[in-house]
């Protein structure tokens, strides 16, 4: 169901990084293939070494952001950056990893460049906010990725009512299209399934992510669709590319979206533990494993600036050394570039792998300040700030 209500960003990187990008030479600068297994499935990164040992010029900042009420932060998957390249926008799961039982909490927060919230909505709306775009006009997209399970509809009745759907706010909330039918799952035009991310290209058409099961999936079934759709800017579906799979072309759960300057579509094939690029009609173009398993993506339109963050390598997701990171690049070329490690919080446990915690969306504002939404254990906002290297 498709309900319509409603009757360019430029990002740029300080300067020292941009300098410091042109002359590293990166170890995962060739996109390799993974070889076939026996069972005709691709190794993922087979014959490639990790990209782990780039130069670091960022400042990790933990804890950015502080919510209003005194309220903690929940799990965080869904950041962009706003319009002006200042402010930053995030999809906060109400304190813990969902919002099916908290009807009076706005899960969507805007931030100023201090940390200071100046706009929030949502409350009764989302029940698990994945993925997130902010078009040119300013509007925000919301790809909520889930149905409200049974013990949370005991709680609060309402919650059977929603999720599982793409909405569209303007800047100041107000809901102005829905994508999908709430509290529903299935096949468009009527229905998603697990929205993972949502993503506005300049012409206005619409690309949302499916399936988030599907990473977990080994072989086909009715619920790995793992599919991307397209949609007009007024809603109307336009098809699907992609389906479940180890080939080119097909997917594992498609987990994120972002667009080069040249208006390719690149897509973090989670499951399969690369990144496949796309025109916007849906032919694919190449396959690159060397950014490791990646949650989120992010591109500066103006510089092609990749931000590729894996918040899951670990001997059982990404088997060969493959570490947790943040790993920046050069979306023309595939050129890895930096490698911002893992983090642990003293006191907090170490995340998958027992080699600490990296976010799972990103973004990146005008200065090249770059924001993480961090899903487990630490939870919240993380700020990377660049530093010049000598």
């Amino acid at each position: 169901m498709i309900r319509n209500t409603e009757s360019g960003r430029g990002l740029w990187v300080k300067a020292g990084l941009v300098g410091l990008a042109l002359s590293v030479a990166s170890a995962g600068a060739v996109a390799q293939r993974g070889s076939m297994a026996e069972t005709g499935k691709p190794v993922a990164h087979a014959g490639q070494q990790p990209v782990n040992n780039l130069p670091n010029p960022y400042e990790t900042q933990r804890n950015f952001g502080s919510l209003p009420d005194g309220r903690s932060w929940g799990s965080v998957s869904a950041v962009d950056i706003d319009v002006d390249g200042v402010h930053i926008w995030a999809g906060d799961r109400c304190g813990t990893n969902s919002c099916a039982t908290t009807p009076d909490i706005n899960p969507i927060l805007k931030f100023d460049p201090n940390g200071r919230v100046v706009e929030q909505f949502g409350a009764g709306l989302i029940v698990w906010p994945h993925g997130m775009d902010v078009d040119a006009d300013g509007n925000v997209w919301i790809a909520d990725a889930r149905l409200a399970n049974a013990s949370e509809i005991a709680e609060n009745p309402a919650a059977a009512r929603i999720g599982n759907a793409v909405l569209k706010f303007s800047p100041e909330g107000e809901l102005l299209m829905t994508i999908g039918t709430p509290g529903e799952m299935g096949d468009p035009p009527n229905r998603l399934t697990e929205p993972n991310d949502v993503f506005v290209a300049p012409n206005g058409r619409i690309f949302i992510a499916e399936t988030h099961g599907a990473q977990f999936q080994s072989e086909p079934g009715p619920d790995a669709k793992s599919r991307i759709t397209m949609w007009e800017p007024d809603g109307t579906y336009i098809g699907s590319f992609g389906e479940f799979g180890w080939d080119d072309g097909q997917f594992r759960s498609p987990h994120s979206l972002a667009m080069d300057s040249q208006g390719r579509l690149f897509v973090a094939d989670r499951g399969n533990n690369r990144i496949q690029i796309f025109t916007q009609d849906g032919e694919w173009l190449d396959t690159w494993y060397q950014f490791s398993r990646i949650s989120g993506l992010h591109i500066d339109p103006t510089n092609d600036m990749l931000y590729a963050i894996d918040s899951e390598s670990d001997p059982n997701y990404n088997p060969g050394g493959w570490r947790k990171g943040l790993r920046v690049g050069n979306a023309r070329n595939g050129e890895v570039l930096y490698f911002i490690p893992e983090h642990v919080s003293p006191g907090r446990a170490s995340g998958m792998g027992g080699v600490g915690s990296m976010g799972e969306g990103v973004t990146a504002d005008r200065d090249g300040n770059v924001y993480a939404g961090e899903v487990g254990p630490i939870q919240g906002m993380t700020r990377f700030v660049p530093r010049l290297i000598p």
